[in-house]
């Protein structure tokens, strides 16, 4: 063959001599070789490189192409531009992709629901708004105490604290107080201090305070907002922020900005009606307290919430953006992004990160701030959302295995650090009066089980499975990070869900119970966002 190389693939069957013009070879005609470049142009698939075989075989690419011998085919300079162009085209479809989901506004759809027991009625729904106050009875209250007396508690490991749980030596000073000096109609008149009112939505009785401010400056209109609570809370935590939001000159705040606060019970929670359904989760909860408001005649709201009141707010402002007039949060689930990837290398990267020093601060060292409190603190979070009513009857059962239950949370989502204290710091920041109203607003209703179904609706298909979870939330938002929240934020990671962020603050102090813990700090968070928005 004279030293040539013979090449099949899409050109056909090209020789090309050893070198000279008598090397025996011919060459392929010039209309010959753009041909086969456009035939190459539409196999795409061949246009991969030369594959060299061992032992110098011959191994044919995909294309069809050899390489004999140590001799090798050179280059032919169309592939290097096609390869160059394919680069380019990708690279410019990632770009537009990039910039078309991150400006895409993408919203939930506004459906509808029927929620109570049997088939929805074919005529309309009561839309009236009811008045309602809470009750109780001596019979109710001397039930409790029977069932308090009857306790039996099992004695605490030495030295233990509250590493195990809730330590029953503590315990029995609660049970103690609640049986002997707690006045239960005492602290109703508290809860009666505020109006109540119950209206049908979707075919539940959803409950809810309404307060407005008690005096206005002179044309002056209250800014409606709406506060939504989580578990193991209720309305009750937001019972000491209403004055600093309602009346704020009286309580040494500027009276710039006054509120008309309205602080639904999320359905199954206290005085709200369970679901008869499956499937009541955070968006039709959302999708609810709109239509509540909706009913109270505000088109434009504000919202405020934690915990599962978040959630619900997060959703609201994906549902209805037009009408939430700002977001205002102090937890986020936020951890559908490449952001959390980033805590094992942010140690060493603050900077490339856009991690602060107080943000290094709350989220190392990593093992114990992330992981082990994660795993200390989940266990009930797997029980609620796979089989919530196996431990709902027991807790439905026992006054003192709910408290128990529910206080321990109060505990160690108030500060971690707590746990290694004999009571579990619970005085050190709730009087067992607010407490135990808050347990008696469970236990009274009978709502342990239904609250605990919300985490069975929210995440029994996977954790955070659900399609708000991937969505963006396009309305002005506020992060408020308190330093002793179960999971610190970054504002890089909040932002990343809530591109519209313009307001956040690393709170001076507090945890889980934002609103129930420094009223007065969240309560001034809230007020500076607001004035943020009104001012845009």
């Amino acid at each position: 063959m004279g030293g040539g190389v013979t090449v099949f693939g899409p050109l056909g069957a090209v020789s090309g001599g050893g070198g000279g013009s008598g090397g025996g070879g011919s060459r392929v005609p010039r209309v010959g070789r753009w041909a086969g470049l456009r035939r190459l142009w539409s196999r795409p698939c061949l246009l991969l490189p030369l594959r060299r075989g061992a032992h110098d075989a011959a191994v044919p690419d995909v294309g069809g192409v050899q390489s004999r011998g140590r001799e090798t085919l050179p280059r032919r300079p169309y592939e290097g531009v096609m390869w160059l162009e394919i680069l380019l085209a990708s690279l410019l479809g990632f770009v537009i992709y990039w910039f078309v989901s991150r400006d895409k506004e993408e919203t939930l759809p506004l459906e509808d629901g029927w929620w109570g027991p049997g088939a929805r009625p074919t005529g309309g729904e009561d839309e009236s708004i009811r008045p309602f106050k809470v009750e109780t009875s001596d019979e109710e209250i001397n039930d409790l105490h029977q069932r308090i007396e009857k306790v039996r508690l099992t004695s605490p490991l030495e030295d233990s604290r509250f590493h195990y749980g809730f330590n029953s030596n503590y315990l029995k000073k609660i049970l103690s107080y609640w049986r002997n000096e707690f006045n239960w109609k005492k602290q109703v008149e508290v809860l009666n201090r505020y109006p109540h009112f119950k209206t049908k939505i979707e075919g539940l009785d959803i409950h809810f305070i309404h307060v407005k401010p008690p005096q206005l400056p002179a044309g002056r209109t209250p800014k409606p907002l709406l506060m939504v609570h989580g578990w193991p809370g209720s309305f009750f935590e937001f019972y000491k922020i209403i004055p600093f939001l309602t009346d704020p000159k009286n309580h040494g705040l500027s009276d710039e900005h006054i509120f008309e606060v309205i602080c639904p019970s999320i359905p199954g929670y206290g005085y709200s009606e369970a679901s008869s359904k499956k499937g009541l989760n955070s968006v039709v909860t959302a999708r609810i307290f709109y239509k509540l408001m909706l009913r109270l005649g505000f088109q434009e709201f504000y919202v405020q919430g934690g915990d599962w009141g978040s959630l619900i707010c997060t959703n609201m402002a994906q549902l209805v953006p037009s009408h939430v007039k700002g977001l205002h949060v102090n937890m986020a689930l936020i951890l559908r992004n490449f952001y959390p990837l980033t805590l094992f290398l942010g140690r060493h990267f603050r900077g490339l990160f856009g991690y602060t020093e107080r943000d290094m601060e709350l989220l190392y060292p990593l093992k114990e701030k992330m992981f082990y409190s994660i795993m200390r603190e989940s266990g009930y979070l797997h029980i609620q959302s796979t089989k919530p009513d196996t431990v709902g009857c027991a807790l439905n059962d026992s006054p003192v295995g709910l408290a128990a239950y529910i206080l321990e949370k109060f505990s160690t989502w108030t500060n971690s650090e707590f746990r290694d204290l004999e009571d579990g710091g619970l005085e050190r920041k709730f009087s067992l009066d607010d407490l135990l109203t808050n347990i008696m607003i469970y236990w009274t209703t009978g709502t342990i089980t239904s609250s605990q179904r919300f985490y069975k609706e929210n995440m029994g298909q996977g954790f955070m499975a659900e399609k708000h979870y991937r969505m963006k939330v396009h309305v002005p938002t506020a992060f408020a990070a308190f330093p002793c929240e179960l999971i610190h934020a970054p504002e890089k990671w909040v932002k990343f869900k809530y591109p519209k962020l313009i307001s956040y603050s690393y709170m001076a102090r507090g945890g889980h119970f934002a609103a129930f813990e420094e009223p007065e700090l969240l309560a001034r968070d809230i007020c500076k966002f607001v004035g943020l928005v009104e001012r845009q």
